[in-house]
């Protein structure tokens, strides 16, 4: 006969006790130490009968991803789910359903919730522009658009309310015009329309208001030049002439110059010295953008400032986008040469205007034939202007001639 003595009784009992005990335990952390359930898409809004997988993604206590085969079920109502795939069947009911898809793995659980919604009624909200952008102080006008389940643009009713969730500005609740504050920044997600309950979101990057030139004195001429100015025929200046420390223009008549005229006087080498202070200010700026490839033909430029290391061309059409802000700079700096070709446009929109347009040329500058330009050039040596090519701005050359060709003109932005 096995006898067994009452210590070594106790002890038996202690041990199968702690054993049940830990087996309990393991038992209720789920399997392989399982912790969370995340259920995505969470939340999910779908039209009436619609189909949607769910995918179910465990984890233990340290974020560590963990495999599973959840069970799958519905526990507040609208709609029926496949409990082995995670395959849900919207109602016949519209309405949100708060938590209803579960699933479920060894005692643990996640949630996700549904909204059912009628074809054609509003499921989703997109905001544009995603990501807007202005400066400082400058603002951006923001749209909504309505979808339904299916995808389709549907009204928004009510109207979109309009508000502020992450800072960068404020909001006009009624119509979307969003102002940017006095801090840049990428502000993610911060624009918020909703609509019954339904919003949609979009991202505002302000950036710091880049510091135009002053001019001074040289503010008041169309055309400065270091040695001379020349104009074939039918060029009009709508602004000051002057030439510092030359001395001579050639071409006036026939051309026009509805300014004064300023040839190697004390008031000429004043404005050249305040050029000269306005052209290392353009090149003192830090470069945002490196312009690769080198022609900005064909874009649609922020404010801020571009750079070259060489030469920077103009093929067709660049534009440069306000974004709302009247006082937005932009600022285009580059190591030699400036070219545009023929019928050329800089392009203004969205409130960017001329004046606040600058062109650092490291050499010389040409306006090749027809081109329609906007914004200050500041040479170091030539500017060049084709036939027919027009300016809205200045042509301020430190140290070579301006020379015009046949039917231009240059008016002050």
């Amino acid at each position: 006969m096995f006898t067994v003595s009452r210590s070594t009784a106790r002890l038996l009992v202690i041990a199968m006790s702690a054993g049940l005990l830990v087996a309990a335990c393991e038992h209720d952390i789920g399997p392989a130490g399982l912790a969370t359930i995340t259920v995505t898409p969470n939340p999910q809004t779908m039209a009436l009968s619609a189909l949607q997988p769910f995918v179910a993604t465990g984890r233990d206590n340290n974020g560590n991803l963990i495999a599973i085969t959840p069970t799958w079920s519905v526990v507040a109502g609208g709609g029926a789910i496949t409990s082995g795939s995670g395959l849900f069947t919207a109602g016949t009911v519209i309405g949100t359903y708060t938590n209803t898809v579960r699933a479920t793995s060894g005692g643990i659980s996640g949630f996700a919730t549904v909204t059912v919604t009628a074809p054609g009624g509003l499921a989703s909200i997109a905001v544009s522009p995603n990501p807007g952008g202005t400066t400082t102080g400058g603002t951006i006008q923001y749209s909504a658009v309505g979808s339904d389940a299916n995808g389709t643009t549907v009204p928004i009713s009510p109207a979109a309310t309009w508000s502020v969730v992450a800072g960068g500005g404020t909001i006009n609740g009624g119509t979307g015009l969003f102002t940017a504050g006095a801090t840049p920044g990428t502000f993610s997600n911060t624009i918020r329309a909703t609509s019954g309950g339904i919003s949609g979101f979009a991202t505002a990057v302000v950036t710091a208001t880049i510091p135009g030139p002053t001019l001074g004195t040289a503010a008041t001429y169309g055309i400065l030049a270091g040695s001379t100015v020349t104009c074939v025929t039918g060029g009009t200046i709508n602004a000051d002439v002057g030439v510092s420390p030359g001395s001579t223009t050639t071409g006036f008549p026939p051309c026009t110059i509805t300014g004064t005229t300023e040839l190697a006087t004390a008031v000429a080498l004043q404005a050249q010295n305040d050029l000269t202070t306005a052209y290392d200010a353009l090149v003192a700026l830090p470069c945002n953008t490196v312009v690769t490839p080198a022609d900005l033909g064909g874009r649609t430029l922020a404010p801020g400032v571009y750079c070259a290391a060489s030469s920077m061309a103009v093929t067709g059409t660049v534009t440069l986008d306000g974004q709302g802000n009247a006082n937005a700079v932009f600022v285009f700096q580059m190591g030699s040469t400036l070219t545009t070709g023929t019928t050329a446009n800089i392009a203004l929109i969205n409130g960017a205007q001329a004046r606040n347009v600058w062109w650092q040329v490291g050499s010389s500058a040409t306006l090749g034939t027809g081109t329609t330009f906007r914004g200050n050039i500041l040479a170091l040596q030539t500017i060049t202007l084709v036939d027919n090519a027009t300016m809205l701005g200045r042509a301020l050359a430190r140290n070579g001639a301006v020379s015009l060709g046949t039917n231009n003109t240059i008016t002050l932005p």
